[in-house]
């Protein structure tokens, strides 16, 4: 017997013939219900869905096992991808559910929107597709039907009515919802015209060409789904001429589409989606539990806060339901909705918090749903390389922000860090570094992972620099070496380089840095460059890269540093002083973390001095003796330099005082020498506000009330001079001490007062006067001690 297909039941009676038009709310649960129950009352041949023409040919993917909602349609202008568009679907989107119910049943599935080609060519896009037309769609003229709507019924959350009208309640007449809707948006259209949205009319001429298309295939044995908004003028007469008038002249642009995944999180209005919703996850729960939603919701809810180790028991959530139940009833709503359930949660599972109902709104009400697209969609060779290292690596995208440790001694972790580093050289920001280390040493690196859907643009955008990741990222970094505006930002390439391991990349880069620091004079910024180059030096050497070219810019860098610093630091203003001191404390880290070159520095004769020496003083530029042997020549001439800062007498204050504690600090300056140099900047002489600065520089930043505490003589110092602040000028000075002391801690300053409340003669200078527990002189063999602890909590290479 020949098998006969089911036949197509009438149309329900008392309704008018023609195509099936079914208006929705996008994303909307009870909507997609709804489509359902008419699909399956009306049995259409074709189904018809808003979204743009060239999706055709992708549309078959839709019914493949691995494709999981929520995923978008992405569309991007082959010439410039970063002019894209997304249309979302979530799995109790409408559309996405007359897509399924029609691949299902073997039933062809078009979209009929306007094409991407002519969308992405009007003007900048939404990530619904929908384009602003200039001069005309803009917000006052615009208006929200379903507040329309809701304020014609007399209520003031458009939101809730809806939810009371469509998402809540149950119709034994599948078609009855979409005939009432389409009724009322056809009273809107005639009062208020497009509403707003001029680009609608020339979508919606587009949407009736192809209805006519369909309509001559299949009769009118067609169903369509597309925005409510819309049925009244796909239910309007018009002529094909007139129609084909509206799209006539339309600017192209030559697109590509395809499927990425996307987030529930994405879809909350709140996230910027503007045709989006507030709570996407409450959303997808009452599309997949139709029946009990609210006792299954609580339950969901209980689980969330038990593992957050806030104790729910079952009691608490029957009685949150029979609450949620009660507050329905007493609102007059059809069945308990989002608002009942929230302040049922936060009543009896949250203990009247909003701090454990945070959490819910966040892990439940938006969710962090991530979608899946299969690997047979569309993919630029970039997109296609990136999975590829994905899956190898084991670094799974995920829509929830989670942090990620990494190890760089070991392969895989490195090889982790370097493909991170080499996609934010693309402008692919999946991951950020994070700027605390979760251990010792430069082998930790911390990072924030979460994906976003506009990443897919970001890759799509950086494939025209090549279809690897490697060669991408290497002729991105090239190009952004040629043309690179300053020094600084040649060197924070040359370290994101070296991060991200693309050797390749380093030989023109490099040049292009040689090229620059040769040119540049500035010691500010060369100073401004150094650092960057110090840090990439030191991740190099642990991830085992060759750095023999870099260390040699760095160490020429270094030496003209050295050279230039004393003068730029003269007769330099307040603001100007404070930058400069921040900048000799970022190039002394830099000098200490560059390795020994063999360099045999020579004083260069030819460079002004901002200060007037004592002729009896040794040569700057010769390392002092104070200073280790085993300090390398670069080292030692950089102690010679901070020598000249301390002494010069056009050098500002701040200034001075920085150099003072960082030769205190280092070892290189004794404690009687600091001494002097103290006494020197407090002296009588000294105008208030110079000896504020320079006591600024000295005891300002970490450690320094530490170094007070420890050291009474120089409290002793500074307590005198500032008793000697003459009255007139106390004023003046206050802010600037008031800055520094402000930046110790409680107890730094705590202890500092008790000190000073001793009095001058406890603490005067050369007094025997010691701070509780501390000797003298430090004693040696003591100290010793604490180097067996030291290696076993830093491990081996610790040297003991």
């Amino acid at each position: 017997m020949t098998a006969l297909a089911p036949a197509r039941p009438p149309a329900p009676q008392g309704r008018a013939p023609g195509p099936l038009l079914l208006g929705v709310r996008h994303h909307g649960p009870g909507s997609a219900r709804g489509v359902l129950a008419a699909l399956e009352a009306a049995r259409p041949e074709a189904v018809l869905i808003e979204g743009p023409a060239e999706a055709d040919a992708l549309v078959a993917l839709a019914a493949d096992p691995a494709m999981r909602p929520p995923v978008a349609l992405l569309a991007h202008a082959v010439d410039d991808p970063g002019r894209a568009a997304f249309w979302p679907f979530a799995a109790f989107s409408p559309e996405w559910a007359a897509i399924r119910w029609a691949l299902g049943r073997g039933v062809p599935v078009r979209f009929a929107d306007l094409p991407a080609a002519l969308t992405l060519a009007a003007g900048p896009a939404r990530d619904d597709g929908e384009e602003h037309a200039p001069g005309a769609d803009t917000a006052a003229a615009r208006i929200d039907p379903l507040a329309e709507l809701a304020r014609a019924a007399g209520h003031e959350d458009p939101e809730q009515w809806w939810e009371d009208v469509v998402e809540l309640r149950g119709d034994t007449d599948p078609l009855a919802p979409f005939e009432a809707l389409a009724e009322a948006m056809t009273v809107l259209r005639e009062r208020y015209g497009h509403g707003g949205h001029p680009r609608d009319l020339v979508r919606e001429a587009h949407m009736r060409l192809r209805l006519r298309d369909a309509r001559k295939e299949f009769g009118d044995a067609v169903a369509v789904v597309c925005g409510a908004w819309h049925v009244p003028a796909l239910a309007r007469r018009t002529t094909v001429t007139a129609d084909r008038a509206l799209l006539k002249g339309l600017p192209r642009t030559k697109t590509e589409l395809t499927w990425v995944p996307w987030t529930h999180r994405r879809l909350a209005r709140r996230s910027g989606y503007g045709a989006g919703i507030e709570s996407p996850g409450w959303y997808g729960h009452l599309f997949s539990a139709p029946d009990r939603p609210v006792e299954r919701w609580m339950t969901e809810v209980a689980g969330l806060l038990r593992e957050s180790d806030h104790p729910v028991s079952s009691a608490d959530v029957i009685e949150a339901v029979r609450l949620a139940d009660a507050l329905a009833a007493l609102r007059g709503r059809p069945r308990p909705g989002l608002a009942e359930t929230t302040d049922a949660v936060r009543a009896v599972l949250c203990g009247g918090s909003d701090v454990p109902l945070d959490l819910v709104r966040d892990r439940l009400v938006v969710g962090d749903v991530l979608g899946e697209v299969p690997a047979a969609a569309p993919a630029v060779p970039l997109q296609r390389d990136l999975d590829r290292l994905q899956r190898r690596l084991r670094l799974r995208p995920g829509a929830e922000e989670r942090a990620l440790d990494l190890d760089l001694r070991g392969e895989t972790d490195a090889a982790r860090s370097t493909l991170l580093h080499r996609l934010r050289l693309l402008g692919v920001d999946w991951g950020t570094p994070t700027g605390g280390r979760a251990g010792t040493g430069t082998f930790r690196e911390p990072w924030r992972l979460r994906w976003e859907p506009e990443l897919h643009v970001r890759v799509v955008e950086a494939g025209v620099w090549g279809t690897t990741v490697e060669s991408a990222a290497t002729a991105r970094a090239e190009a952004r070496a040629l043309g690179a505006g300053s020094l600084g930002e040649i060197t924070d390439l040359a370290e994101r380089c070296l991060l991200a391991g693309l050797t390749g990349a380093l030989p023109a880069v490099l040049g292009a840095l040689a090229d620059r620091a040769a040119l540049d004079t500035d010691a500010a910024h060369l100073a401004d460059a150094l650092p960057a180059l110090a840090r990439a030096l030191r991740y190099g050497d642990v991830r085992g890269t060759d750095t023999a070219a870099l260390a040699a810019v760095a160490a020429g860098l270094a030496e003209r540093i050295c050279v230039g610093l004393p003068p730029a630091c003269a007769g330099l203003g307040a603001d100007a002083a404070a930058q400069m001191r921040d900048r000799v404390d970022a190039v002394h880290a830099a000098i200490t973390l560059l390795p020994d070159p063999d360099l045999h520095p020579t004083p260069d004769p030819s460079t002004p001095d901002p200060s007037t020496p004592d002729p009896s003083t040794p040569d700057p530029s010769t390392p002092d003796p104070s200073t280790p042997a085993a300090d390398s020549p670069l080292v030692a001439r950089w102690a010679g330099v901070l020598r000249r800062l301390v002494r010069g007498e056009r050098v500002p204050g701040t200034i001075r005082g920085r150099a003072a504690r960082t030769l205190l600090d280092e070892g290189w300056l004794s404690e009687e020498e600091t001494g002097r140099a103290m006494g020197l900047a407090l002296s009588p002489g000294t105008p208030p506000a110079d000896a504020a600065a320079w006591i600024d520089g000295f005891a300002g930043g970490p450690g320094g009330g530490l170094l007070l505490v420890h050291d009474e003589r120089l409290l002793a110092l500074l307590d005198g001079w500032l008793t000697g602040v003459p009255a007139e000028a106390f004023t003046d000075v206050l802010p600037l001490l008031r800055r520094t002391f402000g930046g110790y801690e409680a107890g730094v300053r705590r202890t500092l007062g008790e000190l000073v409340a001793r009095g001058p003669d406890a603490a005067a200078p050369g007094s025997a006067a010691l701070v509780p527990g501390f000797a003298a002189d430090p004693d040696e063999e003591r100290a010793d001690g604490v180097l067996p602890l030291l290696h076993l909590v830093l491990g081996p290479e610790a040297a003991a």
